[in-house]
């Protein structure tokens, strides 16, 4: 009797492998949860208006939802670091549907929070493009890693462009309640997509015997090491400016262009012109990064960023300077992403990164919880948005300073591993 020949792999478990496969999929996840989430800022002033709430409620709920997005991230990537990404990716999406969904009935600022707040923060904490790139860091090969950290975080902003003026078209013509339902829908979406970014459990690996010394570290040593690392510390820190400028943007900017006169729909173009640049910015942030220090990325981007806010708000308002903003904040949007990961998958590996990047972003959405909840009590307090762009012009400086220092370079245990 003949030995009967070993089963081909499965074509579409060969399909789902394909790295080109990996980034599409992963991509299309950033967009469908992304997008809605940019589009947030274009349901304050509607929803404000029907239920009688000052920008400070609305404002509230979003900077929850940032907070919560954040604190949920390290913990959505020690799960996934431990068990795989792909059930991760779906809960979050669910979670995220429900809070979209539930938001339509949000009469009261408590439901506001409970929906906008809590449900969609840890929603994204497990579906967003953070554990996306995360699962790229693990499953697509080295030589594909900075192309796909580039274009994951450059699919999140074409989500924004394509959801703005998508939003604010629904809004206009069926209701912001209709536009929240139809966002809903989308977000499944990530259901079926996250089936290409299927990682494996790593929690036996501390069991092995022939255990390299990344794959033997525990949670506890990765978190320990970590945190007393200068140049992660700094990392960290840097971040947070980065959260607290574009949850601000994002939040506030629309009303903020009203307030001087200008309308709605430039208000979405704006935003969506963000987006679009923003693919530009992440693609050559990551292609930058095979050729520059990524500390000088960085402090260049928060730099930039700075001059073009002081320069924005210093001059009378208007269509051209408005876009010209928009362009230039879209270059420097998510650019901060590719170098910041690629940065903690040097210094630490593979086995916890999307943990300790967690860590990282948590440091960006407390930044974005400040930037929001702050924008909208300045303007109840004083009418005015000026406060908060004046803090975002300071930490901008502060944070293309503190990103100088950084240390390129795997810490001590990696090298002896490598040796």
């Amino acid at each position: 009797m003949s030995t009967p020949a070993p089963a081909a792999p499965a074509p579409l478990l060969s399909f789902l492998k394909n790295p080109l496969v990996i980034v599409i999929f992963g991509c299309l996840i950033a967009i469908v949860t992304f997008g809605p989430r940019s589009s947030f800022g274009f349901f304050l002033t509607p929803m404000s208006a029907q239920y009688g709430w000052g920008r400070d409620v609305f404002a509230l709920a979003f900077a929850v939802q940032n907070l919560l997005w954040g604190m949920g991230t390290p913990f959505a990537g020690a799960i996934a670091d431990r068990f795989g990404t792909a059930k991760v990716l779906a809960g979050g999406a669910v979670l995220y549907f429900f809070g979209l969904a539930l938001m339509t009935y949000s009469t009261t600022p408590l439901t506001l929070n409970i929906t906008g707040g809590v449900l969609i923060g840890f929603g994204l904490s497990a579906c967003s493009f953070n554990i996306v790139l995360t699962a790229f860091g693990k499953v697509v090969p080295e030589e594909w890693r900075g192309l796909a950290f580039g274009a994951g975080t450059a699919a999140g902003s074409f989500g924004q462009f394509l959801f703005a003026p998508f939003g604010v078209a629904l809004i206009q013509n069926y209701g912001w309640q209709y536009a929240l339902l139809v966002f809903s829908a989308l977000v499944l979406l990530v259901i079926p997509f996250a089936t290409a970014l299927m990682t494996a459990s790593n929690k036996t690996a501390v069991n092995s015997q022939n255990a390299t010394l990344e794959q033997a570290q525990t949670l506890r040593e990765a978190l320990a090491e970590a945190f007393g690392h200068k140049s992660y510390v700094l990392l960290v820190a840097g971040f947070f400016t980065c959260g607290f400028q574009l949850a601000f943007v994002t939040a506030h900017l629309p009303s903020y262009l009203l307030d001087r006169g200008l309308s709605a729909q430039v208000g979405g173009w704006t935003l969506a012109l963000i987006g679009l640049f923003n693919i530009v910015g992440s693609f050559g942030a990551g292609w930058l990064g095979n050729k520059v220090p990524k500390r000088y990325i960085l402090s260049a981007i928060y730099l930039t960023r700075a001059i073009s806010i002081a320069i924005f708000v210093s001059i009378p308002p208007s269509v051209e300077a408005t876009l010209a903003f928009a362009v230039i904040t879209g270059i420097t949007w998510l650019s901060t992403v590719p170098p910041t990961s690629s940065l903690v998958q040097i210094m630490f590996g593979s086995k916890w990164f999307a943990m300790l990047y967690g860590f990282v972003f948590f440091s960006h959405q407390v930044g974005s919880f400040l930037g929001v909840y702050l924008g909208g009590l300045a303007f109840e307090l004083y009418g005015s948005y000026a406060l908060v762009w004046w803090l975002s012009v300071t930490f901008g400086v502060l944070s293309a300073l503190i990103n100088l220092p950084i240390v390129e370079k795997p810490v001590a245990r990696l090298g002896a591993s490598a040796a």
